[in-house]
């Protein structure tokens, strides 16, 4: 689902885990993957009813992750200000552009679904991120923070392959063949070359830079400390993660999930650690998702019958 030999990146093979084959796989990704156009898409629905109520939190959900990408960019100037060049390109001229138009053609399906777009947060940086920002200037600190970083995206976009793939096998299932055909598999087959992008970055890190012992042993602690799902940063936002996950049917075989999000830092954080297949914040994460989602809609479900007057 996630290989890059389905097409994902063309021109760019094979990458290597160096900088310079780094810069050489971004400046491929990109000129065989521009910015998708919404002239392009066919938002025709056959059913938007039906298309609303199985997979109308899905739309709300990714679409105002990929429109929040605006603000992440905002967050790692202010995280890495001394990113390298390659960091920096990528984020600001391959990725955020790409994601950014994710989100327009999200948002065109969920006006065509009558749905009211989520409020979309794109401006603020919290002051945790900037004084990590400051820290980085310290010793040894810009590394503990790009392998981070990499992680982070790793994981988010690895999430992002499992949800869209998931999602356009469910629209076509329902014959919504437009809207999967033209909008949700080409968004898919951008998001693996992201997901390279990290683990190549990552392991280009580890390989040429190198981190010593207490560097990784920092990156273990923060990373445990700070692991959040994507999108999800309150517990509405975490119930709404879980909605997602229960729609798309993550919950049914939420440990594959979980080996698949967590799949980078089991190798380059936890491959000494015997035995530990998943790290268990990832796991515990995903499972509080989907339980503060059951105890919503049971909440909803019970103040609805509630109001129901007595005949």
């Amino acid at each position: 689902m996630t290989q890059l030999s389905t097409g994902a990146v063309r021109r760019s093979e094979p990458p290597r885990a160096t900088q310079e084959g780094l810069r050489r796989f971004v400046e491929g990704f990109a000129e065989d993957h521009p910015p998708l156009s919404l002239a392009a898409a066919d938002l025709t629905l056959n059913n938007p009813g039906e298309v609303r109520r199985r997979y109308g939190a899905v739309f709300g959900y990714l679409t105002r992750v990929e429109f929040e990408v605006e603000r992440n960019v905002l967050e790692l100037r202010a995280l890495m200000p001394d990113a390298t060049e390659t960091d920096r390109f990528f984020y600001q001229e391959v990725w955020s552009p790409q994601e950014l138009q994710h989100g327009v053609l999200l948002d065109a399906v969920q006006q065509g679904l009558g749905l009211t777009p989520e409020p979309v947060d794109v401006s603020k940086v919290s002051a945790k991120i900037r004084l990590v920002g400051v820290l980085s200037h310290l010793p040894g600190m810009l590394g503990v923070i790009r392998l981070l970083y990499y992680l982070t995206g790793a994981a988010t976009e690895r999430s992002a392959v499992v949800a869209y793939s998931r999602l356009v096998d469910g629209l076509r299932a329902m014959g919504e063949r437009a809207v999967a055909e033209t909008i949700i598999a080409p968004i898919k087959r951008q998001e693996p070359g992201h997901f390279a992008f990290y683990r190549l970055s990552a392991q280009a890190l580890m390989a040429e830079e190198g981190l010593q012992a207490w560097q990784l042993q920092l990156a273990r602690i923060l990373r445990r400390r700070s692991f959040r799902l994507v999108g999800a940063n309150n517990r509405k936002q975490q119930a709404d993660f879980g909605d997602v996950a229960r729609t798309l049917g993550l919950d049914r075989d939420l440990l594959e999930v979980a080996r698949q999000v967590s799949l980078v830092e089991r190798e380059l954080l936890w491959a000494q650690q015997r035995g530990m297949d998943i790290p268990g914040y990832i796991l515990a994460a995903l499972r509080e998702a989907i339980e503060l989602s059951v105890v919503r809609e049971a909440g909803v479900q019970s103040a609805t019958v509630s109001r129901v007057p007595d005949k």
